[in-house]
């Protein structure tokens, strides 16, 4: 915060930051951070793909003037999403895309285009995109965020202890307050060839640098291994990731 309140002043249009770190799981200060930014009149776009399956999220209640995330984080399909603005300024921005149904009337001088939400929804929607992340959304509404945070709370902190007990093993990220991911290195095992075995006993974790080169930069390493939680992951699943690094430490090691 230190940081960010010394790049923040009055000239400082946007501020574009993740809700949850989808590299360390770290659940960012967006409440404080937003209204820091309103201070200086500079507006707010969060991406909350890595928040929006583990974190009750009221955009309202936030005052972003900006929330995306996209459906496949929240167990709906791929190749839709959500973003959610404030209509003064969904008003202000122009169209990105052309096509049917964004325009209200066309004529050889000029086009006018459609009200909100349709003039950001060019040709033909993605209709059963949009109907089954409907349905996941009611799915995880239905299983109540507060059940969903006690659970994986609890399964990340039988996480970190069993993970502990993996001599070698080093967390990339320390803060108490993350959500249901962990990142790590195995000694100075490639977080691929890691990956690749326990991907070979049925584990499936990412390995890489996950989009955040700067991140890695900064740590001095090239990526780490990911294990990311949901409130479908048990114990036992912990338990075989376990037995899991103990084998690419026999192989490897």
């Amino acid at each position: 915060m230190e940081a960010f309140d010394k790049l923040l002043n009055s000239k400082t249009k946007v501020v574009s930051i993740s809700h949850v770190s989808n590299t360390l799981g770290t659940v960012l200060p967006i409440e404080t951070i937003i209204k820091k930014a309103h201070v200086q009149n500079a507006l707010v776009v969060i991406d909350g793909a890595q928040a929006i399956s583990h974190i009750k999220t009221d955009v309202q209640l936030l005052d972003c003037d900006f929330y995306c995330f996209s459906g496949h984080k929240m167990y709906g399909p791929t190749g839709v999403g959500i973003l959610y603005g404030k209509k003064e300024y969904l008003n202000q921005l122009p169209p990105y895309h052309g096509g049917g149904n964004m325009i209200n009337k066309v004529t050889f001088e000029k086009t006018t285009y459609n009200d909100l939400p349709h003039k950001f929804e060019a040709g033909t929607p993605n209709i059963a995109g949009g109907i089954v992340l409907g349905e996941a959304v009611d799915y995880l509404l239905s299983t109540g965020y507060d059940n969903i945070c006690e659970y994986e709370d609890e399964l990340m902190d039988y996480a970190i202890s069993k993970l502990k007990q993996v001599k070698t093993l080093k967390f990339i990220g320390t803060l108490i307050k993350r959500a249901a991911v962990i990142s790590f290195l195995l000694g100075d095992i490639h977080a691929l060839d890691t990956g690749t075995i326990l991907d070979q006993m049925g584990i499936a974790v990412r390995t890489g640098h996950h989009c955040t080169q700067p991140l890695m930069a900064k740590y001095g390493i090239t990526g780490t291994v990911r294990a990311s939680f949901a409130f479908y992951n048990t114990k036992e699943e912990i338990d075989k990731l376990a037995i899991g690094l103990e084998k690419v430490k026999e192989i490897l090691g």
